[in-house]
């Protein structure tokens, strides 16, 4: 399975953002130029980006496609989007102004049903599924909803698998312990997601600080990593991060 690197752009009101371990009281604002650090991206020699529209997240109807049509005129970039779908036609949508891939969270927590379907309408290379997750005091893992305050029944790896039954090519996973925290992805749970779905693309998410990271989740099996926060602060070049 090949390995793709995600340099990573989370947009609240039109600015590139990062929240600590999703908290929106607890924000970094980076700058007001996505379309510029696209291109830069693409610059350096990212074929891919994954673009999150915060604030479609939080209150659904994704606000992006402008955007998303501007890095689609403007680089050769794949995006990977999402944030606040909630229905057939926000895939419709965002695929239409120029993503590659589009990332359903808690709606395939909530109602796998419908999600199961648009992998069959859209095509699995179209959809990412991304499932946030937190271990319990019993090592179970969790999927927690609602701004992660609420905790779905169904645990992590029975919803992947059922995923992977449908046909779920993209498994976006993040350890939200790890999520902005600079300390590392959890390899083990990538490595046990690997082993658990063969065939399914699994990519890091949270944590990533450097070269050796990336390293890490190639080694657990991973098909790509989610790199946020280490790029936007300098700890680690795109280009090193590429390199690997």
């Amino acid at each position: 399975m090949s390995f793709t690197v995600y340099p990573a752009l989370d947009i609240r009101e039109g600015r590139v953002v990062r929240l600590l371990q999703g908290d929106y009281a607890k924000q970094t604002t980076y700058g007001d130029d996505p379309l510029p650090r696209a291109q830069a991206f693409a610059a350096t020699g990212a074929t891919w980006m994954h673009l999150v529209d915060l604030d479609a997240a939080k209150a659904g109807g994704y606000t992006l496609t402008p955007l998303l049509a501007q890095i689609a005129a403007n680089t050769p970039l794949k995006v990977q989007t999402g944030g606040g779908v909630r229905g057939r036609d926000d895939v419709a949508r965002i695929l239409d102004a120029g993503a590659s891939r589009v990332v359903i969270g808690s709606l395939a927590v909530r109602e796998p049903d419908r999600v199961e379907a648009w992998l069959q309408e859209f095509g699995a290379d179209h959809l990412t599924i991304a499932l946030d997750t937190r271990q319990g005091e019993d090592g179970v893992w969790r999927l927690p909803v609602h701004g992660w305050t609420e905790t779905a029944d169904v645990t992590l790896d029975e919803l992947a698998t059922r995923y992977a039954q449908a046909g779920m090519k993209h498994l976006l996973c993040t350890d939200i312990s790890r999520d902005g925290m600079m300390s590392g992805p959890n390899v083990e749970l990538y490595a046990h997601l690997s082993r658990l779905l063969p065939g399914v693309s699994v990519q890091a998410s949270g944590g990533v600080r450097d070269v050796a990271d990336i390293q890490a989740s190639k080694a657990a099996g991973c098909g790509g990593a989610v790199l946020g926060k280490a790029l936007l602060e300098g700890h680690l070049k795109l280009d090193e991060a590429l390199a690997c």
